[in-house]
């Protein structure tokens, strides 16, 4: 049964320990060389292997580094000085990289106390939209990018994203649907059929109702006829969405059309935006309103957010 488990651990090339430290291989070399802080295996051709074990200490290596300690110091401490102090450190004030490089941690040791012991700080400290903005959407995008080089599990991936669920949910619960103020606007906030990646669609939710506004949340993957019964129950309403995957490029301007025979008499109006329209025209002002990211519309239909939108933070998670 141990050699069972043994043989699905995940092994990690230095290039692998480089993309997700954003220590350079050269570096890790050097470390390994000079203080002896890795042990990889090496195959037949004497290539650098690494376990799950390594990666975990050149993360705390990275940590540390980025804290102030050299290496010779980290070299030489017992590993219960180094938990100590990835713990004292992960609810400390830190800078960017020390935050990606613990909840990196946090991510392949699946360990849901570190995550929140610095993502609900942050709301504590900067709210939800900043923390969101700055750090858990660029830590969103790492892990793409870790993911399609097959450096992570997608178990990991989705322990991530189900915390990030999580926090969003308890936040928006907070605002109670009474507190919307007197005669708002109603925003219907859905994804098209096929379409999942939700997560920053539950961003907007809070930031409209935050801001005073009747939201509906209707998730994921939902038809336009489910939409149509909505209108007519709830009369005008603004319909928000965000077009990662789901529909395509191919059937885009057939899923448009689609709205407009659905909706070109009933006053209704979609705002969509993601990755997908980027750089499209709107094809009817009045009824449709294209944005390349979520951020335009804010910046349109409620106040400015606390922390200055730039291009790349998209929302699109």
């Amino acid at each position: 049964m141990a050699g069972d488990i043994k043989d699905f651990m995940q092994e990690f090339s230095i290039k692998d320990l480089e993309n997700y430290t954003g220590v350079k291989a050269h570096t890790i070399r050097i470390w390994e060389q000079r203080y002896g802080l890795l042990k990889p295996m090496r195959t037949d051709s004497n290539i650098r292997k690494y376990s799950d074990k390594e990666l975990k200490t050149l993360l705390n290596i990275s940590l540390l580094n980025h804290r102030g300690h050299k290496i010779s110091e980290i070299a030489r401490m017992p590993q219960t000085k180094i938990s100590e102090l990835i713990e004292e450190y992960s609810v400390s004030g830190q800078n960017d990289d020390t935050i990606m490089a613990t909840l990196k941690l946090a991510m392949l040791n699946f360990d849901e106390k570190l995550f929140c012991s610095v993502v609900d700080l942050r709301i504590a400290t900067h709210g939800l939209e900043y923390t969101f903005l700055n750090i858990l959407a660029p830590f969103l995008r790492e892990i793409g990018v870790l993911w399609m080089s097959s450096s992570i599990c997608p178990a990991q991936e989705h322990f991530i994203s189900n915390l990030i669920r999580q926090k969003l949910y308890a936040q928006t619960n907070r605002i109670l649907p009474d507190m919307a103020s007197a005669n708002a606007e109603c925003f219907v906030l859905f994804l098209p059929e096929m379409e999942f990646h939700e997560i920053s669609l539950l961003m907007l939710n809070y930031s409209l109702r935050s801001r005073g506004y009747k939201t509906i949340y209707l998730g994921q993957s939902v038809p336009l006829e489910d939409l149509f019964q909505v209108y007519q129950r709830v009369g005008p309403a603004r319909f928000v969405t965000i077009i990662t995957t789901h529909p395509n490029q191919v059937l885009l301007d057939s899923y448009l059309e689609k709205i407009r025979g659905y909706f070109s008499e009933t006053g209704c109006a979609f705002h969509i935006s993601g990755p997908l329209v980027k750089g499209k025209k709107s094809p009817e002002i009045g009824l449709f309103y294209l944005y390349e990211h979520v951020g335009e519309f804010l910046k349109e239909y409620t106040p400015l957010l606390s922390t200055k939108l730039h291009s790349d933070q998209t929302f699109m998670i």
